[in-house]
């Protein structure tokens, strides 16, 4: 199981724009990221719901996709960023 879960959207064009950026990051860096889709399946949304501290704190108030989580480190990255931005984040709290 991934350390790093990336939470979306199906119709997220911001989740769209960042799936391109997710497979070159694990395919560069061997770092396996879950995908799980929160919009159409209310396990995800409340898997999501239960990280809502740290996601709410780290989105500016809003429990918002994409999001990705990290389990280890209990961090959370939101919303469309950089490749490098990215990297930083996931090699730093894998």
């Amino acid at each position: 199981m991934a350390g790093i879960i990336m939470f979306h959207g199906a119709d997220c064009p911001h989740c769209r724009a960042m799936m391109p950026l997710v497979g070159k990051l694990e395919k560069e860096e061997k770092i396996k990221i879950e995908k799980k889709e929160v919009w159409h399946d209310e396990k995800n949304a409340e898997e999501m719901r239960s990280h809502q501290e740290v996601i709410i704190a780290a989105c500016g108030g809003d429990l918002g996709v994409p999001c990705f989580l990290s389990k280890k480190k209990n961090k959370a990255l939101c919303g469309e960023v950089s490749y490098k931005e990215l990297r930083e984040w996931t090699v730093k709290n894998s």
